[in-house]
């Protein structure tokens, strides 16, 4: 212990301690966000103030313990009030980081109101100070006010960053497990930067190793700054994943287009041969129907209709698929939409056990007829699914800013394998008299039209839940 008090001297330490809080905020300053959707870019501002007004105050202080000699009372007053604000906007700064993200990732409203209170209760407490202080110019007044900033706003400050850090560290697992662990570890940082910088005092020497205070704050600083450099690649990782998905997006449509034109071509193609024949074989009925009593000949004139009328449809749903122009879409209650849908599928849903859960929604921008044609494609789905019982729950409700409709039933479910390709054109599982594979992609981009999402996922008790949102306005 000796050995380190002798070689690390206290303006190394202070020179450590706060150029490692400049660089913090230096590295957060320099990063590009602005592209970036991540919760934690909108409140990183606050947490650079802090690096950048922090690591200023421990070389003012720096600066003072240097230089106390050649300054007279006046002076060193004057440079002490200026530290003094410096390190309680520091502090404040770092409790404002810590209400903001968790209040992103959580969004309680009284959290919102902590931000505005923790400022107001800051001011005066700074009014307080100076109208005390100014009253009988006591430099050891200094240490009094230090020590309450610290133990008020740098110890919470300090808590709440932590807090908001870790409980941040699940939210980024799904992106990437090392930086969430990079963010973990930051927040650990903070909570004992906390005790260090906030419940123990400056210049005190922790016992039993007599190693002054500022080595653990300066080795907390370090720490913090390490891991929060190493974790602020979520925002390359997570821009490099965007253009990723912006590639594959341009490719998908790219192909969706291709595969459109060639759809309209084929579905004109062979509209005017079926029903040039669709004709023909009215006009066979009406002229034979007389003497056309032999029962086999009837059979194979249906089963001609039938088929007929079958590549009509699939014709119909080609010539569907092909059609990209924007739909109209005027302000509407999303439930009235759903009811209508639920009241076309009544009798095929007599069978099975519907549950309606809705809330009074905002209206969303919709084309009633268009996203009717989803909802009655999807729950056809989940009819086919379940074959003849099962239970089907039909949920809307508001989540953040998007109305959120999900519809989950206790069917087969959908091959792991086969979930990435739902949405293709012309996938489909069913037998090729049943389907032509392009229900859901018709429904899929009906809903990007609308600006909205939907995914399929399999639920643990068998089934699949359908989950779309659109967007309020």
């Amino acid at each position: 212990m000796f050995i380190i008090n002798n070689l690390i001297s206290v303006y190394t330490l202070y020179f450590l301690y706060g150029l490692a809080f400049l660089f913090l905020g230096a590295s957060i300053a320099l990063k590009d966000m602005k592209a970036s959707n991540l919760k934690i870019s909108t409140s990183l501002w606050f947490l650079s103030l802090f690096g950048f007004t922090h690591g200023s105050h421990e070389w003012i202080e720096l600066f003072l313990l240097s230089t106390r000699l050649q300054y007279s009372h006046n002076e060193i007053y004057n440079i002490k009030t200026f530290g003094l604000i410096i390190v309680g906007i520091s502090f404040l700064f770092l409790l404002l980081f810590g209400l903001s993200l968790i209040f992103s990732i959580n969004k309680n409203k009284y959290i919102k109101w902590l931000k505005p209170c923790a400022i107001a209760l800051f001011i005066l407490m700074l009014l307080y100070f100076f109208k005390f202080g100014s009253n009988n110019q006591d430099l050891n007044f200094f240490t009094l006010a230090n020590n309450i900033l610290r133990k008020t706003y740098g110890f919470v400050g300090s808590l709440v960053t932590s807090y908001g850090l870790i409980l941040y560290s699940k939210e980024v697992k799904k992106i990437s497990i090392p930086v969430s662990k990079y963010f973990l570890y930051a927040g650990i940082g903070f909570c004992f930067y906390g005790i260090f910088a906030g419940l123990v005092q400056s210049h005190v020497q922790i016992w039993p190793s007599s190693i002054p205070v500022e080595f653990f704050r300066g080795a907390c600083a370090v720490l913090i700054t390490a891991f929060l450099f190493k974790a602020l690649n979520i925002f390359d990782i997570h821009t490099r994943k965007k253009l990723e998905q912006q590639i594959k997006n341009q490719a998908q449509s790219e192909k969706m287009s291709s595969l459109g034109l060639l759809s309209a071509g084929v579905a004109h193609e062979i509209n005017s041969p079926l029903t040039n024949a669709s004709l023909n074989m009215q006009m066979l009925r009406s002229q034979f129907n007389a003497t056309l009593d032999d029962e086999k000949i009837q059979k194979k004139l249906d089963a001609v209709d039938r088929n007929i009328e079958r590549a009509s449809i699939i014709a119909k749903e080609l010539l569907q698929f092909s059609q990209t122009q924007e739909a109209m879409l005027y302000p509407m209650d999303i439930n009235q939409v759903l009811d209508s849908a639920i009241a076309q599928l009544k009798n095929k849903l007599s069978r099975f056990k519907v549950v309606r859960l809705q809330e009074n929604l905002p209206e969303v921008k919709l084309n009633p007829a268009k996203l009717e044609q989803v909802f009655l494609n999807v729950i056809n789905n989940s009819i086919e699914a379940m074959e003849n019982s099962g239970e089907l729950l039909i949920k809307t409700s508001q989540v953040k800013d998007k109305v959120q409709i999900l519809i989950s039933d206790h069917g087969t479910g959908i091959a792991q394998k086969n979930l990435a390709k739902v949405f293709d054109p012309f996938f489909t599982t069913k037998e090729t008299k049943n389907g032509t594979g392009l229900g859901l992609s018709i429904c899929h981009g009906i809903i990007e039209q609308h600006g909205g999402t939907i995914t399929l996922k399999n639920h643990k008790w068998g089934g699949v839940d359908t989950t779309i949102n659109l967007p309020i306005p």
